[in-house]
């Protein structure tokens, strides 16, 4: 039985967060060292390998003859692009700008589910949250930004990047996939960013990794805290508590995005932008909000 929130959940929530805002910042960090794909591809590598035995030991070699292969290499093809156009994304404009971008995956989720799946009929609220976040996106686009390190052309691709993520989730609930472990899916997931990203970096000629004492600590950080840590500690947080509170916390994830942006970054933040954010921001929490929370339920 899932509980609602308690101390240790909303400390643990808060600290996944301050992770997830950080990592958009790390790539930006190492980005002269080693490309963001080529990073993202490696930290997916790790975290797979990682993640394979474990699966193998639960399951066997079953565990890819239950039907869930194609849907998982779907998803994780999903996956990949997801972080390609993230990474791309980071080499155009802040990450000020890229993270709330890329957190507006849960509108996309949102509007995917309503066309799908009969609970999740979007109320009143949630329409308007959409309309909120979609007008606050607007006025980012249409005013024009005249910040050092800011382009159309990446926000664009962190807006791209979050729809992919957000069609994901609804790929993931309408396929074998909803039924399969928590382990299983983010291993498809990471496995095949893992295997292309690198030859999709080489192919751009984006493959140079320079290894010093500020890459390595960098992606430690990646490959450890932000593909292992953060992702189990998530599902592990899905399996005991309930999950439509727990998806009321992802606004703080640009929150603290944005933050570390203008403080590690130097970046600048326009007034025009700081508005569209709060709006993007405060429509994520009218559509991710439920009434009547619903578990998602995990085979675990």
């Amino acid at each position: 039985m899932r509980r609602p929130l308690d101390l240790f959940a909303v400390l643990t929530l808060t600290l996944l967060c301050l992770i997830w805002g950080f990592q958009q910042v790390a790539l930006k960090l190492a980005a002269n060292d080693i490309a963001p794909i080529m990073q993202i591809g490696i930290r997916c590598a790790f975290a797979a390998s990682v993640l394979l035995p474990v699966l193998l030991y639960r399951e066997g070699t079953a565990a890819f003859t239950d039907g869930t292969l194609l849907p998982g290499l779907a998803a994780g093809a999903m996956f990949a692009s997801e972080f390609l156009l993230l990474g791309e994304g980071l080499e155009r404009t802040s990450a000020a700008h890229l993270v709330v971008f890329l957190y507006t995956a849960p509108l996309f989720t949102a509007l995917g589910m309503h066309f799908i799946h009969e609970t999740e009929q979007l109320r009143p609220r949630q329409w308007l949250g959409l309309l909120t976040a979609f007008l606050g996106i607007a006025a980012i686009f249409v005013v024009p930004d005249s910040t050092q390190g800011y382009s159309l052309a990446g926000d664009l691709l962190g807006l791209a990047a979050g729809a992919v993520w957000g069609f994901t989730t609804v790929m993931v609930r309408g396929s074998r996939l909803t039924d399969a472990s928590a382990t299983k899916t983010i291993f498809y997931q990471l496995a095949v960013a893992g295997v292309t990203m690198p030859l999709v970096a080489a192919l751009m000629g984006k493959s140079d990794v320079v290894l010093n004492a500020s890459t390595v600590p960098n992606l430690i950080f990646q490959c450890v805290i932000v593909a292992l840590f953060s992702y189990l500690t998530w599902f592990w947080l899905l399996r005991h508590y309930l999950a439509s509170r727990l998806a009321t916390f992802s606004f703080m994830t640009p929150l603290f995005g944005v933050s570390f942006g203008v403080i590690l970054l130097d970046e600048q933040i326009t007034p025009v932008f700081l508005v569209g954010a709060v709006a993007v921001i405060f429509g994520i929490m009218l559509v991710s909000w439920r009434d009547k929370p619903q578990p998602i339920p995990l085979a675990e």
